[in-house]
């Protein structure tokens, strides 16, 4: 399972985020999504544990915690929705929406 962390500051790496985490267990993996097109991080990423005692106690201490100057945002990650199964005949995606509401 995965830890969402939101609310971080632009400029945290993967090791600030790994190190916060590391007083509640052992950290497995953490990921940084950055945007494609400016290659700037996004300001939430995801935190893997090796197991869910400690990833409890994570959320429940630092949910709402102050970190470099922001409030945090942790929770339990949700599972990526599947986007295949959309149908843009044209990729005009606001036109096909507004047909399918008619």
């Amino acid at each position: 399972m995965s830890i969402y962390v939101g609310n971080i500051p632009y400029e945290v790496t993967q090791e600030d985020l790994s190190s916060i985490f590391a007083e509640y267990g052992t950290v497995t993996r953490v990921y940084l999504p950055v945007d494609r097109e400016t290659g700037r991080m996004r300001g939430f990423g995801f935190v893997e544990m090796s197991n869910e005692a400690e990833e409890d106690q994570a959320i429940d201490t630092l949910d709402g915690a102050e970190w470099m100057g922001r409030e945090l945002r942790v929770n339990k990650a949700r599972p990526k929705e599947n986007n295949n199964n959309r149908n843009y005949s044209d990729g005009n995606r606001r036109s096909n929406n507004l047909a399918r509401n008619y």
